[in-house]
């Protein structure tokens, strides 16, 4: 049976998937609702000097009938005071003593991070999380990702909160810069325990284009905000990757970006993370989401073989290399399933239009299905990403699978092209129409008969 326990620098819980700092846990009324329904662990709201917030708050990215695939808000830290949301972490660790409650904290100045880390812990938080990554609001006046795209500072600042923090630190970060491992670096040399990322992503969601404004619109105007939720995570995990890769990062990491399911948790735990956190999912959703995650990573692992989160963690990382370390040799083409096909030649046009047209039609009109021209298949895999018929498109081997060629291989063998006009270039040989077949009209460029 798999063990969800988890162990992030000293900060237990009874499984990995944590509340994100943000409006879910705004309160205690909140956080002890989301303990009981299953989450194990909450980074409270970022607690600081309290903030006035405007309205409205949130605006969001929809494609087609999804709503909310990207989020973005201008809600800055709690604008509650210190002494209640310390009074209410007190209530929740009463009741709750083996979940995980971290303190996200934003401050300015030295003393006051000595102050305000002194009051959650005596509140009786189980860890810390320093905020270095709010991209709108706070770091126009010095702090959120004023201090994550600062190294220098933000290494500064961790060794402030060092000096008397007595339970563990975790440093959040931004992705609002060009390597996110140089922060990282910094909150490692600073004496940070750990790490959570991404935080949210700055960004405008869109544009009100009657009346010229973008999204959320406060009395007519708007500012850039944080943007978060699934269309972040491929980002994120990349991010996620380039740290967990670091042999000289030895902290543990808390992932944070567009985790709404078990698959998604999965995936960052494979890439190293430690937790993971949540939030858009939640407020598009609700609490009740984490029987699913539960249930779904327990599974996972036992079909694995994995009794505990450590003996998955980091698994993916082995296989994501450079790209000149990719296999030249490796050859595969598209398949099409003829009896799964429903014709809607999709693949035919994102082929021949977006790739390499490399799938042909047929002149018969009640013949709908297209075909692969094997030949001319690059193994793109264009068409079976379009193809709206799960497995009617699979992409099939077809070397051998003895032979391995990389191009650093090939660079250190003096094998690559070096001139505009190689005959060693690629896509020499690669059959393309004539530009004018462009303009043939009445029937498509490439049928069979």
């Amino acid at each position: 049976m798999a063990n969800l326990k988890t162990n992030l620098a000293g900060i237990k819980s009874p499984n990995p998937f944590w509340l994100a700092s943000a409006p879910p846990t705004n309160s205690g009324y909140q956080i002890m609702k989301a303990f009981d329904a299953g989450w194990g662990g909450a980074v409270w709201k970022t607690l600081g000097v309290p903030v006035v917030n405007v309205s409205s708050r949130y605006g969001a990215l929809n494609y087609r009938d999804n709503r909310m695939v990207g989020f973005n808000n201008i809600e800055l830290i709690t604008d509650r005071p210190l002494a209640d949301n310390l009074r209410e972490i007190e209530e929740v660790k009463k009741r709750f003593p083996d979940h995980a409650v971290i303190a996200s904290l934003m401050v300015e100045t030295r003393e006051q991070w000595h102050q305000i880390v002194k009051d959650s812990e005596n509140a009786g938080a189980d860890g810390l999380e320093l905020n270095f990554g709010c991209p709108h609001g706070m770091c126009e006046r010095g702090m959120g990702s004023a201090v994550g795209q600062e190294p220098k500072v933000l290494k500064t600042i961790v060794s402030w909160v060092k000096e008397v923090a007595k339970v563990p630190v975790i440093v959040k970060l931004t992705p609002n810069i060009t390597d996110i491992t140089r922060p990282a670096m910094a909150a490692q040399e600073g004496g940070g325990d750990a790490i959570s990322l991404i935080n949210t992503i700055q960004s405008l969601v869109g544009v009100d284009i009657d009346n010229f404004v973008t999204y959320p619109v406060v009395d007519g105007k708007s500012t850039n905000g944080g943007y978060c939720g699934p269309a972040v995570k491929p980002i994120a995990m990349n991010m996620l990757k380039n740290c967990a890769q670091r042999t000289d990062l030895k902290i543990p990491i808390s992932g944070i970006g567009g985790i709404e399911n078990w698959r998604d948790a999965v995936e960052f735990i494979l890439l190293g993370a430690t937790s993971v956190q949540v939030c858009t999912a939640v407020m598009h959703y609700g609490f009740g989401i984490i029987r699913e995650m539960v249930a779904g990573l327990e599974r996972y692992m036992d079909e694995k073989g994995f009794e505990t989160l450590d003996q998955m963690r980091g698994r993916a990382l082995q296989n994501v290399m450079h790209w000149e370390d990719l296999n030249l040799k490796y050859k595969i083409v598209a398949n099409i399933n003829e009896d799964k096909c429903i014709g809607c030649q999709l693949c035919y046009t994102a082929c021949e239009d977006g790739a390499h047209q490399a799938i042909a039609l047929s002149e018969d009109p009640l013949n709908r299905k297209p075909t692969i021209i094997e030949e001319n298949c690059v193994g793109c895999n264009l068409c079976s990403l379009v193809c709206p018929v799960e497995n009617c498109i699979e992409m099939q081997r077809r070397d051998d699978g003895k032979e391995f060629l990389s191009w650093k291989d090939r660079t250190l063998a003096g094998n690559i092209p070096v001139s505009f006009n190689d005959e060693l270039a690629g896509g020499l040989h690669h059959w393309v129409p004539a530009p004018v077949e462009a303009l043939a009209k009445k029937k498509p460029l490439h049928y069979k008969a």
